[in-house]
């Protein structure tokens, strides 16, 4: 799984930290995706057709049992597709349903504490199911819109700006945000960093020094998925004919069918990263299989950290063999600016691969 990564050192330690260290020396997080309330799960733990929701609950049992061993966690990122698409023909709930549920499970769920003893919070960016709720998709949904986990992560991510499911605007309303913990500024963008997305973080960098590292959390792949563009063609809708989905804010420049890659598209992003080299992690979700990798763009100008997390409900291969269920632990030590990030397979209560990167010395 690891083969493709250059410059990674694998550890298979377990770090076990004091509740006493010191704030300054360690930032931890948890790192999952693709919760997709409304789907079921085929088989989970004896049981057949098992709700998102009762898997999902699993998956934060997990998860609050490692304050007892690792300490303080500073939060929890949820990568994206909370909410699936509440397809037709798949049967799945409404997404405000959905959301209801996510909040519990998660928001209001996971017990773990921050070193100043307070909750650990839990921050979400939205992933395409989420986005294609709120503006529409190219087969019935019922709703056929329903934009109320957007509206959630935006207020969630954005506070103190609040919208309601009526004021609230997709194309205006992306949740772009950051937060600073111990020297290292983490960024949270909207399903990819399209040209919408670089123009905030542009912004957003000025007041961050050139050796603070940023790591970026996003829901696809930093080689994105064609079909998230805005559609080329004719009126630039959703429609059945062409299947572009209209979540990104750039039109499609590559070709006219969402079978073309989208090179260009990947070639800005890889052009950003190269002129903001303090950009040396990038978490995310969408393809649903566990893997540290290095990204290097079209050009190959590049060498991002990247870090692709499994889904509890379609992971690729966990879908079919529970004991591979996984999301990350993350634990940067910031006095040499180095991250571990490991594999928990959550539903063995055990631990899988890991790899240790350098957030500074890796600069571009």
């Amino acid at each position: 799984m690891l083969a493709r990564v250059a410059a990674v050192l694998l550890v298979a330690t377990c770090f076990v930290v004091s509740h006493s260290q010191q704030r300054t020396s360690v930032v931890r997080f948890v790192f999952t995706s693709d919760a997709h309330y409304g789907l079921t799960r085929g088989t989970f733990r004896g049981r057949t057709a098992v709700s998102a929701h009762d898997v999902n609950i699993a998956l934060v049992s997990d998860i609050n049992t490692l304050g007892a061993t690792l300490g303080a966690f500073d939060f929890v990122a949820e990568g994206g597709d909370v909410a699936n698409r509440a397809e037709i023909d798949e049967h799945v709930q409404a997404p405000s349903s959905s959301w209801a549920q996510f909040k519990a499970d998660y928001i209001d769920g996971v017990t773990l504490k921050t070193q100043a003893g307070t909750k650990t919070p839990v921050y979400v960016v939205p992933g395409n199911h989420d986005a294609s709720n709120a503006v529409g998709f190219y087969r019935p949904m019922a709703p056929a819109v329903d934009n109320t986990p957007m509206v959630e992560i935006y207020n969630l991510m954005m506070a103190p700006a609040t919208r309601t499911t009526t004021t609230y605007r997709y194309a205006a309303d992306r949740v772009l945000t950051s937060r600073d913990i111990a020297g290292v500024h983490f960024v949270f963008l909207n399903v990819w960093p399209d040209s919408v997305g670089r123009a905030w973080l542009a912004r957003d960098l000025e007041r961050v020094g050139p050796s603070t590292p940023v790591v970026v959390f996003t829901h696809d792949q930093p080689d994105a998925q064609s079909k998230h563009f805005t559609n080329p063609n004719g009126a630039h809708d959703i429609n059945a004919a062409d299947k572009f989905e209209n979540l990104l804010s750039d039109t499609f420049a590559d070709g006219k069918t969402v079978g073309v890659d989208d090179t260009i598209e990947q070639t800005a992003w890889e052009t950003f990263v190269r002129q903001h080299p303090n950009i040396t992690a990038y978490f995310h979700g969408n393809s649903n299989w566990n893997e540290f990798y290095v990204w290097s763009g079209p050009r190959h100008s590049v060498s991002l950290h990247a870090f692709r997390v499994d889904s509890p409900m379609k992971g690729k291969f966990s879908e079919t063999d529970e004991r591979k269920l996984s999301y990350h632990v993350a634990t940067i030590d910031t006095g040499t600016m180095t991250m571990t990030v490991r594999e928990r397979l959550w539903n063995t209560a055990s631990w899988g691969d890991a790899a240790t990167v350098d957030l500074v010395n890796y600069f571009r």
